[in-house]
């Protein structure tokens, strides 16, 4: 009998190996997939009451995350490439590059981007030199395509089947309580991972709708000349890059400030300058500050302190890369929860039974 375990043991062991060593392999994808489960389990929930099989409430709940983020980013592209193509015309970059570049030997100037002009440029060979450097560079450039659509591929799968059978993968989970620690642990952590980022959705929502209020509501009163462009689209993306830590919504409102100085400097009307010092006024306040003192506490979860959680997605990225801005507040969330629950009754000490309250909570979003 003692062999028979010790074999199975082994087999298990060997398996669990080969499965850490694919999850590490993906670690990125898997952890934002978790970020996602997380964040729109209560959304996904509250679809039951439409009564949408839940197949069909996991495609809403990842459509809705998909689409909007799809068009705003083509949206954002298509605007980026057309004011580009402005900006090199006027200025002739083309001319100035292609001494420096040398794939670009031989590129006159930016073709129009549309189906005869594009077409009118392949024949004239305007895009060999591109042709050229993308051929020279094939390899580099299919790897971090094909990585890219794969990530994505894991992300998209291991986020719907999450959602669907989440419950089973906890109910699998607590087979192995011991003494009610494990399952008071792991229904606490639950909870507190879906009240931490279910609040950053929210938060990236609020942000998104202040920053559009806000950027409209500047070019409503300020003069045509130092109007801030696409307000919407601008506000869309302060939301989305709140996530980031540190920087932040920065990266968007102060080169929006800086686009909407130029111009106004380069005609020498200095005097309209005080909009856009009111402009990055209302974006500091308004937008970047006010947001985060009031929203981001009352958005943080019950038990994890804000610092914490702010110094997490700033280290986060600098110690573990892209998915560090992920899995830095998880593992936060997972070693604070294990330290106020499951530490103390390991060490003896008594501590309120948290149970019944937690698994209250998830109910409701169930």
């Amino acid at each position: 009998m003692d062999e028979k375990r010790f074999v199975v043991a082994l087999f298990g062991f060997l398996v669990a190996v080969v499965v850490g060593f694919l999850a590490f392999r993906f670690i990125a994808a898997f952890t934002v997939s978790v970020f996602l489960y997380y964040s729109t389990r209560r959304y996904y929930g509250s679809l039951r009451r439409l009564k949408l099989p839940a197949r069909i409430r996991a495609v809403v709940v990842m459509s809705s995350l998909a689409l909007p983020l799809l068009l705003i980013v083509s949206y954002a592209t298509v605007l980026l490439i057309v004011q580009a193509r402005q900006f090199v015309t006027e200025y002739a970059l083309i001319d100035v590059a292609a001494t420096h570049v040398s794939w670009l030997d031989g590129a006159e100037s930016v073709p129009d981007f549309t189906v005869e002009g594009l077409y009118t440029a392949y024949q004239s060979g305007q895009f060999s030199p591109f042709v050229t450097f993308l051929s020279e560079n094939a390899i580099v450039l299919t790897s971090v395509v094909s990585s890219f659509v794969l990530n994505l591929f894991v992300t998209t799968i291991v986020t719907y089947y999450l959602l669907l059978d989440g419950r089973r993968i906890r109910e699998w989970l607590l087979r192995f309580d011991d003494d009610a620690i494990i399952r008071e642990y792991l229904e606490a952590v639950d909870a507190e991972l879906e009240a931490v980022l279910f609040g950053n959705l929210l938060n990236v929502v609020a942000i998104s709708l202040i920053a559009i209020a806000a950027f409209s509501g500047y070019n409503a009163v300020a003069p045509t000349a130092v109007e801030v462009p696409y307000p919407a689209l601008a506000g869309a993306l302060t939301g989305i890059a709140s996530l980031i830590p540190v920087v932040g919504m920065k990266i968007v409102y102060l080169p929006l400030t800086g686009i909407a100085a130029l111009p106004v400097l380069l005609d020498g009307e200095s005097a309209l300058l005080v909009y856009v010092l009111g402009f990055l006024l209302v974006a500091v306040v308004v937008v970047d500050t006010i947001p985060d003192l009031v929203l981001r506490p009352l958005l943080s979860g019950e038990d994890t302190h804000v610092g914490l959680l702010m110094l997490a997605y700033t280290l986060g990225p600098v110690v573990l890369g892209f998915y560090g801005l992920f899995f830095a507040p998880i593992l936060l969330v997972v070693g604070l929860t294990f330290a106020n629950t499951a530490l103390p009754r390991l060490l003896g000490a008594d501590e309120p039974d948290t149970l019944a309250s937690n698994q209250m909570r998830l109910d409701d979003f169930r």
